[in-house]
């Protein structure tokens, strides 16, 4: 449930309604640290379970994916410094000392942790400016958590907003036009060790999201041969079908290893699936002819020691760097209309977030009421005609009264916070139920 707090604002009894963010992405931790400190669809829900048990956050989300984690949530009053608590909490789950992550994370609480994912949806937070990815991860975080019981009416209305934002901005601006992709600046940086990828071979290891965007950037170079392997080897022959390709059993990947001029990894794994001795044996095979090998997995799937091995020329996630701005030098000019579209939805979401603190859903009962009230008397004593001037001032009078005695019990407990805990959905339900919403637009 999200939090509702008093105020220090002066004003007594306030409901306080706060987003709050911390993580880690590639701009401040590189590949090596990021795999520490990813999680998987599992562990996210445990970490969601495990913020709102501890009583850090009362309604959260992770976000995890390969240039990012983080952890977003509204906090609960058991701590009177919650980013502290969150940070903790982080290094604790992941059993990552203090030093290690000294300078590596950022805090932002607010409009400003609320403007951060926005940026995030939209694509403008990214390693490649304007990915088409990003949105879909947030979305099924997001679901997930949702599904899970993990959000309340806070976040879901933080997150259904970012959404809206990475939608808004990808439709109405050039930032995601020819979208750059992990997967396609992979494929970039093998044209520039192969030149044309005619008559070359591939291996595909993983049939994910960012394995499929691969194999359709190699299919639509001509790539001469490619394989697919997956744990799932109905999920592989999918995959192989587009490029007329051969899928590959997850037991026979050795088999096949040596026989590819280009390696593509992006399988979901906590620890590297290609060790150096696997590597090794696989350069033999093909009597010392280089191969190129782009790791895209986070956590990597390729053993860190194997870059030492010859004729093996290995590139992680994070060697797309001048790829990366190459692209972003083709779409910065558009960040501006992005950044206009994320104002509009964080003064959307403001708006929303500061009508609930004040309470104000009383006073626009209220107006609710009365403008009712005014129509009704107006409509029924038009056909009343022998009503006289003081009867009708009676009768405006008393249904005047009658609105203040409904309206004052819960003018009280709102101005005095009492009982309030855990009530925000039910507020945003009576908003929506009244049309209150509607009403402001």
């Amino acid at each position: 449930m999200p939090s509702l707090s008093k105020a220090n604002s002066g004003q007594s009894g306030a409901i306080r309604i706060q987003v709050a963010l911390i993580g880690c992405n590639h701009r401040t931790a590189p590949v090596e640290l990021r795999e520490r400190i990813s999680f998987t669809p599992q562990q996210a829900l445990q970490a969601a379970d495990e913020l709102r048990e501890l009583g850090i956050l009362e309604e959260a989300v992770v976000l995890s994916t390969c240039n990012r984690s983080e952890l977003y949530g509204v906090p609960g009053d058991a701590h009177p410094t919650p980013a502290e608590a969150m940070e903790d909490y982080f290094r604790s789950f992941h059993r990552i000392p203090s030093a290690d992550l000294a300078g590596r994370i950022y805090r932002w609480a607010g409009p400003d942790a609320v403007r951060h994912l926005f940026r995030v949806a939209a694509g403008i937070d990214s390693m490649m400016l304007g990915e088409a990815e990003i949105l879909g991860q947030l979305r099924t975080a997001y679901s997930q958590a949702l599904d899970h019981g993990a959000t309340g009416p806070v976040l879901n209305r933080v997150f259904q907003g970012a959404l809206e934002v990475g939608k808004r901005v990808r439709s109405e601006t050039e930032v995601g036009a020819r979208p750059m992709s992990v997967a396609l600046a992979g494929v970039k940086l093998a044209e520039r060790v192969f030149g044309n990828l005619k008559g070359h071979s591939a291996l595909i290891l993983g049939a994910g999201n960012v394995a499929d965007q691969v194999i359709e950037c190699l299919r639509n170079r001509g790539i001469g041969s490619l394989r697919v392997v997956n744990r799932s080897f109905d999920r592989a022959a999918e995959l192989a079908k587009k490029v007329g390709g051969e899928a590959v059993a997850w037991e026979s990947l050795e088999s096949v290893l040596g026989l590819p001029d280009i390696l593509v990894t992006s399988v979901s794994s906590a620890s590297p699936v290609l060790s150096r001795e696997l590597l090794e044996r696989a350069i033999a095979a093909r009597s010392g002819r280089p191969v190129f090998v782009v790791d895209l997995a986070v956590p990597r799937n390729v053993a860190p020691e194997a870059a030492g091995l010859y004729n093996l020329y290995l590139y992680n996630i994070d060697d797309l760097g001048e790829i990366v701005e190459q692209n972003k030098k083709a779409r910065e000019a558009e960040i501006p209309r992005a950044e206009a579209i994320i104002s509009e939805h964080i003064a959307k979401f403001e708006a929303w977030r500061a009508a609930l603190e004040a309470g104000s859903i009383v006073d626009d009962l209220r107006g609710q009421f009365h403008k009712q009230r005014e129509l009704l008397i107006r409509e029924k004593l038009a056909e009343m005609e022998d009503v006289s001037p003081d009867e009708r001032a009676r009768i405006a009078h008393i249904t005047e009264e009658l609105i203040e005695r409904v309206l004052e019990q819960p003018s009280q407990k709102v101005r005095h916070g009492r009982g309030m805990r855990g009530r925000l959905a039910g507020l945003e339900a009576l908003r929506h139920l009244f049309g209150l919403d509607e009403d402001k637009e």
